[in-house]
């Protein structure tokens, strides 16, 4: 078996919140040319239509669901009928995010409150509601983007770099309530060029041990 048939995804399912630009366009990209059925989410109609165009003129099985990650009543009706409608969701990746720079003395609250409801809320609540459908079924798998900063402080940066570490912990959380139920909970923690740029990183293959123990 060759190593792209070992990560053939065709017949699964993926939904990718904020994914109509960035790095969760990325993703959808990587997914739809392993087999996936890609299911891209985002805000703006406009943006998320021209991303599955895009996708799509290149023969790949794409659909678009706008909602508001951090709107509790908009993921719920979003997911029920996705699980209606498209049909179960094999895969999540809770990608949606965003970043906001300024000194910390200077950090304006509302600022701060806004990056705790779309970086680590929008986890939760998308997590969860896809969840629920997960544990009836004894399976799937929930990737959520993390990032260099769940581990390093940086200037200017410092409300962001508490809500990765925050969505760090909450991967731990979901892989320990989880797992019992057959999900698999993993984070990613992007940089820059691909394999080049891991150096000196212990990837535990390990069954969840480590985030309980």
């Amino acid at each position: 078996m060759s190593v792209m048939e070992l990560f053939n995804l065709k017949g699964r399912r993926a939904l990718i919140t904020g994914s109509s630009q960035g790095i969760g366009y990325g993703l959808a990209q990587g997914l739809a040319k392993s087999g996936a059925e890609v299911i891209l989410n985002g805000r703006d109609t406009r943006k998320l239509d021209e991303a599955v165009g895009r996708l799509t003129a290149n023969g790949y099985s794409v659909q678009g669901v706008a909602f508001d990650v951090t709107d509790k009543s908009e993921v719920a009706q979003a997911i029920a009928k996705i699980e209606v409608e498209i049909g179960a969701i094999d895969i999540l990746i809770n990608n949606a995010g965003m970043q906001f720079r300024t000194p910390l003395e200077e950090y304006p609250d509302e600022k701060f409150d806004e990056l705790l409801r779309v970086n680590v809320k929008s986890v939760f609540l998308v997590g969860q509601a896809v969840a629920r459908h997960m544990i009836k079924r004894g399976k799937g798998k929930i990737i959520n983007i993390c990032s260099v900063q769940s581990e390093l402080g940086r200037p200017s940066i410092a409300p962001y770099t508490a809500t990765k570490g925050a969505v760090k912990m909450l991967t731990k959380g979901m892989c320990a309530d989880w797992a019992k139920h057959g999900l698999q909970i993993n984070a990613i923690g992007p940089g820059y060029d691909a394999s080049s740029f891991v150096n000196g990183h212990v990837l535990y293959v390990d069954g969840g041990i480590t985030s309980v123990l």
